[in-house]
């Protein structure tokens, strides 16, 4: 039986201190940050997703959805298609968006909320478009979701009862909503 021979990776690669070698292994430390981003941005999202609705209504039927941050969208989970850098040809380093859709009447109404997420450090700043950001400290402790809770709640709140008002005294002018409604088609 012969052998093969054990060959150490300076063998095979004797220019192991090469400028290339150091871009792959750049590369690959840059790749390894940004999958661990995305990964604490969406187990953020999944988890807001899941407790927001319960928070919001016993959580007895879905309310709340994943969905992409801008087009189209249906009332339903997008898995990794409901985040900002779905569909790029590399998972970037950078702060990450999301839809979150929350239905907003019985007709099946829902409301989408863009969110943006950032990590710094042990900390995750979630925020809704260009609003101060809320931080929650990492790992994800269940409990400190309420503050986000009440940040999204009180923001669609806000949106109606602030539309509602300026039409009664006659001032609703603004073409911009920040967000877009959608209906259920059954």
């Amino acid at each position: 039986m012969t052998e093969t021979p054990f060959h150490t990776k300076s063998e095979i690669h004797p220019k192991t201190d090469s400028r290339l070698s150091k871009i792959w292994e750049a590369a690959e430390t840059y790749g390894a940050r940004s999958f661990d981003n995305y990964a604490q941005i969406r187990s953020v999202a999944e988890t807001l997703r899941d407790l927001l609705c319960v928070w919001l209504d016993k959580g007895d039927e879905p309310c709340v959805f994943l969905v992409p941050p801008e087009g189209p969208f249906q009332a339903e989970n997008y898995q990794s298609g409901a985040f900002s850098v779905s569909g790029q040809g590399y998972l970037p380093l950078k702060p990450i968006s999301f839809g979150l859709a929350v239905r907003i009447s019985e007709d099946k109404d829902y409301m989408r909320l863009k969110m943006h997420c950032q990590k710094e450090g042990e900390l995750m700043k979630i925020s809704i478009g260009k609003k101060s950001p809320i931080a929650l400290t990492l790992p994800l402790d269940e409990t400190q979701m309420t503050p986000l809770f009440e940040l999204i709640y009180n923001h669609i709140l806000d949106f109606f009862n602030d539309s509602v008002s300026q039409y009664d005294e006659g001032d609703y002018g603004t073409s911009a909503i920040g967000f877009d409604i959608y209906r259920v088609a059954e």
